[in-house]
């Protein structure tokens, strides 16, 4: 088993042992985040061609969903330049920056400027709603990718997103 499988197998009995604390979804975030924070992968996680991205859009690969409908893990590459609409989310979501730097500004739910911040290779954060109103960009010339663990099946409910904001 190469490296990258067996941190993806530990990263997903990780989750479902912070997810078996049963407890509310802030904290969920916070004890997967942790989780995360002790099996964060390299980008190696995704294979050469799926590091590469695409010119038009971020895109996602499905690394996991729980068949239970538990939790999804994501790899997301973001080509320089490319951007989130603001939004919000249907669950409790963790980012774990891989490579690159995302910068993220986050809203209050008046959609007024909070706070900004780059978030280098090794960040991990963790959110829930009603405190999840953000976008990220990569503003860095290079490819940026990240791990993204969702509260949900995304492959079920079809986007991590629950609003977006004009």
């Amino acid at each position: 088993m190469t490296r990258s499988l067996a941190t993806l197998t530990d990263l997903v009995a990780a989750v479902r042992l912070a997810i078996d604390v049963r407890t509310g979804w802030t904290d969920t975030s916070e004890l997967v985040a942790d989780q995360l924070r002790a099996h964060l992968p390299g980008p190696e996680i995704l294979t050469p061609d799926q590091r590469l991205g695409r010119p038009d859009r971020v895109v996602g690969h499905l690394l996991h969903a729980e068949p239970d409908g538990a939790f999804s893990i994501l790899g997301l590459v973001w080509r320089p330049g490319q951007t989130t609409r603001i939004h919000d989310h249907i669950t409790w979501c963790v980012v774990g920056v891989l490579s690159g730097i995302e910068h993220e500004e986050l809203f209050d739910g008046a959609l007024n400027p909070v706070s900004t911040r780059d978030n280098p290779p090794g960040e991990v954060s963790g959110f829930a709603p009603p405190g999840d109103i953000h976008r990220i960009r990569n503003v860095g010339d290079e490819t940026a990718i990240s791990l993204h663990i969702y509260g949900t099946d995304i492959t079920r409910v079809g986007s991590s997103a629950r609003r977006y904001y004009d």
